[in-house]
């Protein structure tokens, strides 16, 4: 077991895009990094290393109670605590489809990456957490949630995206409500139109309604502006706000007239 002391973050999904963003930012914020991902995760250690933090990769599947498990194990060996899960891991349908026509194949994909996996994974952590409190009574922790605007704004071509995100909305509120009495901060992200892999099919489409006046800050979003606020909630400066919702959308949830 490393002998050093820094907070330790679970971030999932974090080998690339949002989510190794995140990864980065917080090891720059002194914090070890366990990343969960089902792909390997080898450029984002070498960059949590390269800011002087321990970085720890687990390959596996956020939908596998075994996996889940088996990183929180893990975790448990190679450095004894657990200060923050950032539940990043999410998938967008294959195939766009008009909601008369999805296959339940593909809602039942999407449900289970984008909602039971962190549901219970959350379950997990926060139970370590809880046992964490009894000797570590005053230490910062939290588990923060990367959602999306789809939580409210509805997309008839891909409606199993929207309902888990609507979904890991109210889980956020779940969790805040029964983890407020421990300590644990419980935090909604939600990004609006991101430059990722997940919108590189549908850039000249953004590129458009972005300029037309979509989003009042009239750029893309980066995977760094996702990354500033998990920041900002890692390092317990929301301590006395829990169930927020951030927006990270370039102010597309604003109603203007």
């Amino acid at each position: 077991m490393t002998t050093k002391k820094s907070p330790l973050a679970l971030v999932t999904g974090a080998a690339r895009g949002i989510g190794a963003a995140i990864a980065v930012q917080l090891a720059r914020n002194g914090m070890d990094i366990a990343i969960f991902d089902i792909i390997e995760a080898d450029e984002v250690s070498e960059s949590i290393q390269t800011a002087g933090q321990n970085a720890l990769a687990v390959v596996g599947d956020v939908t596998d109670g075994e996996d889940r498990t088996r990183v929180i194990d893990a975790i448990q060996k190679q450095f004894g605590r657990l200060d923050v899960l950032v539940n990043n891991a999410g998938v967008a349908p294959n195939v766009r489809s008009d909601i008369l026509e999805a296959s339940e194949q593909s809602y039942d994909r999407v449900m289970n990456i984008n909602l039971k996996g962190p549901y219970f994974l959350t379950q997990a952590v926060a139970a370590w957490m809880i046992r964490q409190r009894e000797r570590r009574p005053d230490d910062w922790m939290c588990i923060v949630n990367i959602s999306s605007c789809s939580a409210y704004a509805a997309s008839p071509s891909r409606g199993e995206y929207c309902l888990s995100k609507a979904a890991i909305s109210m889980a956020t509120k779940l969790y805040a409500a029964r983890l407020a009495e421990y300590g644990i901060g419980v935090y909604e992200i939600r990004p609006g139109i991101i430059a990722t892999d997940m919108t590189a099919a549908v850039k000249d489409k953004y590129d458009k309604l972005i300029a037309e006046g979509l989003t009042p800050i009239r750029r893309w979003g980066l995977p760094e502006d996702v990354a500033a606020a998990a920041a900002a909630c890692a390092r317990g400066e929301l301590k006395f706000s829990t169930g927020e919702v951030i927006n990270v959308d370039g102010g597309f949830h604003l109603r203007t007239l």
